[in-house]
């Protein structure tokens, strides 16, 4: 398991007990023996507004950050994902994201995300080019996302 999956584990854990939580950068990157840089890379790309976290960060007093959950419907979310999130063509990279992110809300089930991932990956759309692979990924993508909610 990498250092950046191991924080994100450790915040995750923290925040099951409250919808908010307070950190100090430094404190955690000491606790990892990482510098405070890999803290931020973790906040920024797996604690954003698309994951459902919104990140405060406060200047001074040894790098105060307050991570909130956003408790929203799950309807609107799959909803803003679908204009927000994807365009008229997707990778798969981003797809497993947006797939990922629905299963840590518990919008979809295990086995859904892996029926979701096993209709969306590269594999199953190999006979087509990478520009229609990733536009007939998007299109998949939303149908599943429109009889989703």
């Amino acid at each position: 398991m990498r250092l950046s999956d191991v924080i994100e584990e450790f915040i995750k854990q923290m925040m099951n007990e409250s919808k908010s939580i307070e950190i100090r950068r430094n404190e955690l990157a000491s606790r990892f023996e990482c510098a405070p840089s890999q803290i931020n890379y973790v906040l920024a790309t797996r604690f954003g507004s698309d994951k459902g976290y919104y990140v405060e960060s406060k200047r001074g007093g040894g790098g105060c950050i307050r991570i909130i959950r956003i408790v929203s419907d799950s309807n609107e979310y799959v909803r803003n994902l679908i204009l927000s999130s994807m365009g008229d063509a997707v990778t798969f990279s981003a797809a497993q994201k947006i797939v990922k992110s629905l299963r840590e809300r518990e919008i979809i089930t295990s086995r859904e995300e892996k029926i979701i991932t096993a209709a969306i990956n590269e594999r199953a759309l190999m006979l087509l080019s990478e520009g229609d692979r990733n536009i007939i990924r998007a299109l998949m993508l939303k149908n599943i996302l429109i009889n989703i909610i």
